[in-house]
């Protein structure tokens, strides 16, 4: 019995924290600006379209969006997107929250490529290793 009653005041527990983590969410995104909110539907837009291209910097953790055909130029870098047009540029600052979904999402984007990429190279092979073994006595 006294098993029950800890299972359930642990329930209860659970399922106050997933509700006040709810309401704290709904009330965060009221406190979002709308230039944050702008910056952050160009940047979904942007990792979407397939005419963007992704670089990323290993050392310094930055992140690039280049899309030609619009002219935007995008840095994500330390909780903030800057935004460069050739006419104007914006830096926009972000919350954790924001910042880790962009991020994530990026990071999302980058992978499928890298996979297409990675079975686009194993689809191109013709060769065994056995052949190129042989070629390589044959040339020395």
């Amino acid at each position: 019995m006294k098993k029950f009653f800890i299972r359930l005041i642990k329930r209860l527990k659970f399922k106050y924290v997933l509700y006040s983590r709810y309401k704290i969410s709904n009330n965060y995104s009221e406190h979002i600006s709308d230039t944050v909110k702008l910056s952050l539907t160009i940047c979904r837009s942007l990792i979407r379209n397939q005419k963007s291209k992704f670089l990323i910097a290993p050392l310094s953790g930055k992140r690039y969006i280049k899309n030609e055909e619009l002219g935007l130029f995008i840095i994500f870098d330390d909780k903030r997107i800057t935004i460069t047009n050739h006419i104007y540029h914006y830096d926009v600052s972000l919350e954790t929250r924001e910042w880790d979904r962009i991020v994530n999402m990026y990071d999302n984007k980058t992978e499928k490529i890298r996979q297409q990429f990675e079975s686009e190279i194993m689809s191109q092979i013709n060769n065994s290793l056995t052949e190129i073994k042989n070629k390589l006595k044959n040339s020395l």
